[in-house]
């Protein structure tokens, strides 16, 4: 066996991506290539197997793990073996890759990547200058193989940060799905929210189908003009259509979406109600083409209300102690800091401190702006953990905060900062973490918690 453990093999997944880290990349459209995907899909059977099951492909720029979660589980209640790939991990990078919630096995992940890499050695063999092997072109590859060993007829996949560049779309999938798209990843994608409609609208295959929650009108006519062209039927779901808050509950939520009525969701967040109305229609979407109960059921119904009870999505409004109470999100727009504290709406117990990484590439003025008037002390704080993600500078993070708050301080790294956040909001107050997905790994180390099955 070429690979000793999860870590050695991460370390040959990372390492041509790794030869081009002190290389200034730009957009995606000219640093991105699907080909050494594709031509390892294709070399190793898997591209071809791949079109005997039904993929849904994800995007947005918030609640796209939530939609993947919640569309896979709900696949799964209506009796479908069902996998999933999801980006980024937040404790194992064996995460990304689960079926019917649970994370592949360390010794199935080696030997697959071991079978894969003789293929993977002989693509990056003739690449030539700044080119190299998406790590999470490997990533799938290992799905694809995993999910054929499982016998998995549903994959729910989520793009990394765009779409039309991302290895992802490979998959015949032949449903979109489109959670909300903001400005974000202006580098890569464009500084303009009509071109990053148009990355992530270019998920969309010819002749299938797409669903969007609402969208600003100049992203619905990019995807809308998208699916035209490739005569896919898109449909947006109007707010009249979304799920309705009917009151909160220590597990979740309770909500009220058409025929399902009332019924529970196991999550907190605000925004999953969008979520849970769009992964609603894509797992029945796909359950379409799939055996099973009929739709107009009343076991059909009963399956979508047991999967919605079911779902579990680590680190999105969760909860990781009761006093003070320390609430996590990966709230990094300003969109999302608004739904955390709309969540938390009657909830905050003062003092309430906030703990907030957001990167650069996101508009941290405006998260900070959002959380000030909520709470009673500002931490500011980031991590090197992953590379790709760069931080403001400490002075320039510390300058914006304190323009719009008086009792702000940095903390090194996201133990110091809990540390700091615990002691100020004593045994009565709030914690609130408002920070990105790497951050929100550390934060289930620092509590211990680690996720086999979701």
């Amino acid at each position: 066996m070429r690979f000793r453990d999860e870590g050695d093999a991460i370390t040959y997944i990372f390492r041509s991506l790794r030869r081009l880290r002190d290389v200034e990349r730009g957009p995606d459209e000219l640093a991105r290539d699907v080909t050494p995907t594709r031509r390892l899909l294709t070399a190793t059977g898997l591209l071809d197997a791949a079109g005997a099951r039904e993929y849904a492909v994800v995007t947005g720029s918030k609640g796209k793990g939530s939609t993947t979660a919640i569309t896979a589980k709900l696949l799964e209640h209506l009796g479908h073996s069902t996998g999933m790939v999801t980006s980024p991990h937040l404790v194992q990078y064996r995460e990304r890759i689960r079926v019917n919630g649970r994370m592949i096995p360390e010794a199935d992940f080696i030997r697959i990547l071991d079978d894969l890499a003789p293929e993977i050695d002989r693509i990056e063999a003739e690449f030539t200058g700044t080119q190299y092997f998406s790590p999470q072109g490997i990533f799938l590859a290992i799905a694809l193989q995993w999910f054929n060993e499982q016998e998995v007829t549903a994959a729910v996949l989520e793009v990394g940060r765009g779409g039309r560049f991302d290895d992802i779309a490979v998959v015949p999938n032949r449903l979109s799905l489109f959670t909300p798209i903001l400005l974000e990843h202006v580098v890569q994608l464009g500084r303009s929210l009509d071109r990053i409609a148009w990355h992530k609208a270019g998920i969309i295959k010819p002749q299938s189908f797409a669903y969007s929650v609402p969208q600003a009108a100049e992203v619905l006519d990019i995807v809308q003009a998208e699916a035209e062209a490739l005569d896919a039927e898109f449909a947006w779901i109007a707010p009249t259509d979304m799920a309705e808050l009917v009151r909160r509950t220590p597990e979740g939520m309770i909500l009220r979406l058409g025929r399902y009525g009332e019924m529970a969701l196991s999550q907190h967040g605000i925004y999953d109600l969008e979520n849970a109305t769009l992964a609603v229609q894509g797992a029945g979407n796909m359950h379409g083409r799939l055996s099973g109960v009929p739709h107009a059921s009343e076991a059909y119904v009963e399956a979508i209300r047991a999967g919605l009870a079911d779902v579990r999505w680590p680190g999105r409004m969760q909860k990781l102690q009761e006093s003070p109470a320390v609430w996590l999100d990966g709230a990094t727009t300003v969109r999302a800091a608004r739904y955390m504290l709309e969540s938390l709406d009657g909830d905050l117990r003062d003092p309430v401190i906030a703990i907030i990484g957001t990167p650069i590439d996101r508009d941290y003025r405006g998260v900070y702006q959002a959380f000030a008037p909520h709470v009673s002390r500002i931490i500011l704080t980031d991590s090197a953990i992953n590379p790709n993600i760069r931080f403001p500078a400490p002075e320039a993070a510390l300058a914006a905060a304190r323009a719009v708050h008086d009792q702000v301080e940095y903390a090194p790294n996201l133990a110091t900062a809990l540390d700091i956040a615990r002691r100020a909001a004593e045994a009565d107050g709030t914690v609130l973490m408002a920070v990105t997905l790497p951050l929100v790994g550390e934060a289930m180390l620092l509590y211990g918690l680690t996720f086999e099955q979701i």
